[in-house]
């Protein structure tokens, strides 16, 4: 199969990979090249974790970070770091051939780190992972998007849905490559107590699952060195093959997330375009001033997830209730 200028061998394409409407391997691939152009706006020249599924959706996976020994020599690739330091030779989604090279070994999901490969010491996308806790759905994911969006514009910044293909949603805003890790999760961290303090009643901040409720929690770790995300375009590992689709502010309130699959998301995008196109470098410095002035009134850091270093003015990573059960 011609791509990109490539010879991308595609073995067993009639293979089914999504059993829900008996979509194949074959099929993943047309998929990828009809959404080509806004995929490659939204990760191309990025390093990204392979998630490989050797039956097809709904059986077992595993992840890859290296890419084989016996890869074809016009890939590319790039060394990245994983949390411990390991590093690692991992893919990165040059054109829609790599795309279709990392489909023919059995990825069906693309997650991807915030850097280009080209300028690895600057993350230059902020991920804001609005994630539903038990009792909570899309619909209140959607609700706490719009409180998120009214912050960002308060400070002269733009958002940009997508579904997660799962229940939730993800914003993101593309930065000035100018800022490390580091520094973009400090600024989610502030917008996750912002808006926390904002709607208390639906929005939390709270790292420990036992302190969120029914809330949608704002993930701030999704940022965190070395992190990456689920893909702006990829197709999940659920047999109905669901995407995680970029949306319109303007749709927001009337969609599902059921209905963004390979079958219908190619067509959806001839017809309305990509809601990302417009989506343009921005400041980080608003959000790192609300981060300190947080930190100037007293606050620590939130926790960092366990596979971390202890981070300096981070509290005690010992959930509330063991905390409590230590001090009796």
């Amino acid at each position: 199969m011609l791509l990109a200028g490539r010879e991308v061998a595609i073995s067993s394409p009639d293979r089914v990979f999504f059993p829900e409407r008996g979509e194949t391997k074959l099929d993943l691939v047309n998929y990828y090249v009809a959404v080509a152009e806004p995929l490659m706006r939204a990760m191309g020249g990025r390093p990204v974790l392979m998630q490989r599924f050797p039956r097809g959706a709904g059986g077992p996976s595993f992840f890859q970070k290296r890419v084989p020994d016996k890869a074809p020599p016009w890939l590319t690739t790039t060394v990245v770091q994983t949390v411990n330091g390991t590093p690692s030779n991992a893919l990165v989604i040059a054109d829609v051939a790599h795309v279709a090279w990392a489909v023919n070994i059995a990825c069906l999901g693309f997650h991807v780190w915030p850097f280009t490969a080209s300028d690895p010491e600057h993350a230059d996308e902020l991920r804001l992972d609005l994630d539903p806790q038990p009792g909570t759905g899309f619909a209140q994911a959607v609700e706490a998007a719009h409180e998120l969006r009214a912050l960002l514009t308060s400070l002269g910044l733009e958002g940009y849905p997508k579904t997660t293909g799962q229940r939730g949603l993800h914003v993101y805003v593309r930065l000035e490559p100018r800022w490390d890790s580091y520094q973009v999760r400090s600024a989610a961290v502030a917008v996750a107590r912002e808006l926390e303090r904002r709607r208390p009643d639906l929005i939390t901040a709270a790292w420990w699952k036992e302190e969120r409720g029914a809330r949608i929690f704002v993930d701030y770790n999704q940022n965190a060195p070395h992190k990456t995300v689920f893909g702006a375009w990829s197709v999940r590992d659920r047999v109905s093959g669901p995407v995680s689709a970029p949306l319109f502010w303007s749709e927001l309130d009337t969609v599902s997330p059921a209905e963004f699959t390979l079958a219908s998301v190619p067509a959806r995008l001839a017809e309305l375009g990509d809601p990302w196109e417009s989506m343009r470098p921005q400041s980080l410095e608003p959000l790192l001033e609300m981060h300190e002035r947080d930190m100037a009134a007293g606050l620590m850091d939130a926790p960092w997830p366990p596979v971390y270093p202890k981070q300096p003015n981070e509290p005690d990573r010992v959930a509330p209730s063991r905390a409590r059960d230590q001090g009796d």
